[in-house]
């Protein structure tokens, strides 16, 4: 990041990528607003981390499905911090989910989870951007914005509605000095744990399907996303950036890269 000390909002700061973030961000010189679901119990490691590079720190845990909610987590760390810079929307809700036997509830939890948390992350940092006409708002979305899970169409349905949304603001408020972009991240390892399906095989050796052979990180998607939050990504805007690996180009099981004898495991 060429900018110094930006402030930088980042959601479900708990989860894996949530910490990836923490991690990246801080050491970058950001200024750090997390909504942290367990209240920063969840990582205190990364904290101390962050901490050690003398930024500042504000932790929240807001429900971000309510617009009023929302609206004072800005408001609070805005005066803690500074103006917004960068909204990292990376709220990943996952639930089993068939079209034929899901619950209307399981949908809308889901959709509320994913879609509807970005929806209004997005609106309330966007004016706030706008009205200084410069901001970055970047959502860590899945390959399953376009490719079916075969377990939950809920989960996927959610994905495709953020990758719309970020089109939307991109345009809208892409006159507003607002660049919007999505990574589209593949499987991470435990992913075949994650989407288990009676219907697809697509994650059965998933590790092996990625052209090297080897599993993304969360790591990986943040270094990406300092990227695109930078002052040298300036013209990248409205942009999905799938990060697998390579995953979805594989097509023949019996070309997959496996270990030889002898690799390291």
């Amino acid at each position: 990041m060429t900018r110094q000390a930006q402030v930088v909002l980042i959601t479900d700061a708990d989860s894996p990528s949530g910490k990836a973030f923490i991690q990246a961000f801080s050491a970058a010189g950001a200024k750090l607003a997390l909504n942290s679901p367990s209240k920063g119990a969840a990582i205190g490691q990364e904290l101390d981390a962050a901490r050690s590079f003398g930024i500042g720190l504000f932790i929240g845990s807001a429900d971000l499905t309510d617009s009023v909610q929302a609206n004072m987590l800005l408001e609070e760390a805005e005066q803690e911090l500074g103006p917004l810079d960068v909204l990292i929307h990376n709220d990943d809700a996952y639930m089993p989910a068939l079209i034929e036997t899901c619950e209307e509830q399981t949908f809308l939890a889901v959709m509320d989870a994913n879609a509807k948390t970005a929806f209004v992350c997005t609106q309330q940092a966007g004016r706030r951007m706008a009205e200084r006409e410069s901001g970055c708002i970047l959502y860590l979305t899945s390959i399953h914005a376009e490719k079916p899970t075969g377990s939950s169409f809920a989960y996927s349905s959610s994905k495709g509605a953020v990758k719309m949304l970020s089109k939307e603001a991109a345009l809208y408020w892409g006159r507003s000095g607002i660049r919007v972009n999505t990574i589209e991240m593949g499987p991470v390892e435990g992913a075949s744990s994650r989407f288990p399906s009676t219907m697809t095989t697509l994650y059965d050796n998933y590790e092996y399907k990625v052209p090297s052979g080897k599993a993304g990180r969360c790591e990986d998607a943040a270094k990406l996303a300092l990227f695109l939050c930078s002052e040298e990504a300036g013209y990248v805007n409205g942009a999905d950036i799938r990060l697998d690996g390579g995953f979805l180009l594989h097509y023949m099981d019996h070309k997959m890269k496996r270990p030889r004898p002898g690799d390291r495991q």
